[in-house]
């Protein structure tokens, strides 16, 4: 009985271990993209000759975050 009780408990604790690292990951894969690879992307789309393309997708970013900016203040 004991045992059955030990078993259920551990999976409650790993079950919620395994959400807590997706919801770690998650944001961290967030960080990542935001922070190094979109500015690399934007740079090599300059580089390519997409500045038309680079500049509209920053534009975006720009009003998305001034949007997020208001909404949090």
């Amino acid at each position: 009985m004991l045992t059955l009780i030990f078993i259920i408990l551990l999976l409650s604790v790993v079950g919620s271990m395994v959400g807590l690292a997706f919801k770690a990951a998650w944001g961290i894969t967030k960080v990542v993209f935001s922070v190094i690879l979109l500015p690399v992307a934007l740079i090599a789309m300059v580089i390519c000759g997409l500045l038309p393309l680079a500049l509209m997708i920053l534009v975006i970013m720009a009003i998305v975050s001034f949007i997020g900016r208001l909404a949090v203040a």
